[in-house]
């Protein structure tokens, strides 16, 4: 394995030496390479399909089926092809009534009624109702479940049932991401609550298009055409079969070969390869995903602001979207997407070597210091953390890549229960609001409330500032004033630099001709409503 770094990161040095050669003003180099497509006259079988059995092979494995526990978006994309909620999500993250029929707020943001959608069974012949409803909120609130949707409901002060088809939720206090929020927390049957208790997570009912028929971990997911959809004339596909398949050049070839129908993501450096291909076509969109390498704030010597900021100026972001986003992305320059609500652009943290020796220096470690970075073991993570050793190198920081399979790498952030316990130090990761709000991009990653295992903000960032800032932007109904506050985050946090501030993706899927109404929304959940072969 260390042979293998080493081939690795000298490939990567001649790779980025390259790279940055033709970034200086070479444009149509950089053109021509992008022309030069390998594969060009290569053949792709098949173009027609007989049966209306989907795959989709996918990077990573799933983690959980409990649609309250969900935080992966390749989870909450398995939650959402067999469970629905109250309200969903359209194609540009705008929130719309799904098993609610209709829903009205009172001027003081604190009573939201919902009007639900009738005649509409859960999977296993149940009624969906308001009792169902109330059911589902009771769960999620209950401390003794300790569920990840828990902090989304903690304002819901009274769920009332007034009749069957009437829901009206009073909040203790205003919060102007609910309605993003409930759209976050799909409906499981009451009835298989009871059954299944803490199996919920293996064994989903709900009421969606689809019905769940086996998970092998690490290897499928396999869902089935609900019969009784209540939507008319959907699902138009029998089954769809979710394939972890981590390696990148290994669902290029299911993609190419038919083996799958619909591969998420693409792995932008193969995109040339199969661009122009007989049968095959290639979706790109902007998102809401983040790159980012969270830095232990607690843990010396990311306890000082200086390194924090040292790394951030250590790192080519331009090389960075260059050399793994194989062009397809851009840098990020805040805390959120510019396609998330609230968004505040901010500046620095232009490469500049010399500035980055300059504050190792001053924080105490001129000759730099040993690290360890964390990371998923699909191909990408691999390569972007290849990257990152390589140009902490440069200021004298050694960097050992640590790779772990998903589950694992999660129960080593989510087992320890205080931030003395837990071990990491740099994490290479992404996040994207599934919320599609600005507080689903913000509270969960920068509060003190948020530290693991009850909730994402890995670095262990505390601000006061900050974590005040927050609830103030919770509580604000007038639009302006939430932008303002959330303005004053994004900069703090910039400043803090809890982050060595990576990238923005391009949503990149490939599918074969044939498939069509499979969607990768902003935030890079797989939508399969209306998957259809033509």
């Amino acid at each position: 394995m260390k042979a293998k770094g080493k081939v690795w990161s000298m490939f990567m040095l001649l790779l980025i030496t390259v790279v940055m050669t033709a970034g200086c003003g070479n444009k149509a180099s950089n053109e021509g390479q992008g022309g030069n497509t390998a594969g060009g006259t290569e053949t792709s079988t098949p173009t027609t399909k007989n049966d209306k059995d989907i795959v989709i092979a996918i990077n990573s494995n799933f983690i959980t089926l409990d649609p309250h526990n969900a935080s992966d978006t390749h989870s909450i994309s398995a939650a959402r092809t067999m469970y629905e909620g109250l309200m969903g999500f359209d194609e540009n993250m705008n929130v719309v009534p799904v098993l609610a029929a209709s829903h009205s707020i009172s001027k003081d943001g604190l009573v939201y009624t919902f009007t639900l959608q009738e005649n509409v069974k859960f999977q296993d012949g149940t009624d969906f109702n308001a009792e169902a409803v109330k059911v589902n909120i009771a769960r999620i609130q209950d401390e003794k479940n300790n569920l990840r949707l828990r902090k989304s409901f903690a304002k819901v002060a009274k769920v009332e049932t007034p009749d069957a088809k009437t829901v009206v939720i009073t909040l203790s206090e205003p919060y102007n991401a609910f309605l993003n929020k409930v759209a976050m927390a799909p409906i499981i049957s009451p009835k298989a609550i009871t059954d299944n208790g803490a199996d919920i997570s293996k064994s989903p009912v709900g009421t969606g298009p689809f019905k769940f028929k086996e998970w092998v971990q690490g290897d499928r997911l396999v869902v089935e055409k609900n019969p009784d959809y209540w939507q008319k004339d959907l699902p138009k596909v029998d089954s769809i079969t979710f394939r972890p398949v981590p390696e990148n050049g290994s669902r290029i070839a299911m993609l190419k070969t038919g083996e799958a129908d619909f591969i998420y993501p693409m792995p932008t450096e193969q995109v040339s390869e199969v661009e122009g291909l007989e049968g095959i076509t290639v979706d790109t969109i902007d998102s809401t995903i983040v790159r980012y390498v969270t830095l232990n704030t607690m843990k010396k010597p990311f306890d000082d602001v200086k390194v924090r900021q040292a790394i951030n100026y250590a790192i080519n972001k331009d090389a960075y979207i260059k050399v793994v986003k194989s062009g397809l992305g851009a840098k990020l320059d805040s805390t959120m997407s510019s396609k998330t609500q609230y968004y505040s652009q901010q500046t620095g943290y232009d490469y500049d070597i010399e500035k980055a020796k300059q504050l190792l220096a001053e924080a105490g470690y001129p000759d730099g210091f040993e690290t360890e970075i964390w990371g998923e073991n699909e191909s990408e993570t691999m390569k972007g953390m290849q990257f990152i050793q390589q140009q902490l190198a440069l200021v004298g920081i050694k960097v050992e890549v640590k790779s772990m399979e998903g589950g694992t790498l999660s129960d080593q952030i989510n087992s320890a229960k205080t931030p003395e316990e837990a071990k990491i130090q740099m994490w290479y990761v992404s996040w994207s609001p599934s919320s599609g709000d600005a507080d689903g991009a913000t509270r969960g990653l920068f509060s003190s409330e948020m530290f693991p295992p009850a909730g994402s903000n890995t670095a262990y960032y505390k601000n006061e500032n900050v974590d005040n800032w927050i609830a103030e932007a919770n509580k604000a109904v007038d639009p302006e004033a939430a932008k303002s506050i959330y303005a004053n985050i994004q900069k703090t946090v910039w400043e803090d630099a809890p982050w060595a501030f990576m990238g923005v993706d391009q949503i990149i899927s490939g599918k074969r001709s044939y498939l069509e109404g499979v969607k990768v929304f902003p935030d890079g959940s797989i939508n399969v409503l209306n998957a259809e072969v033509k």
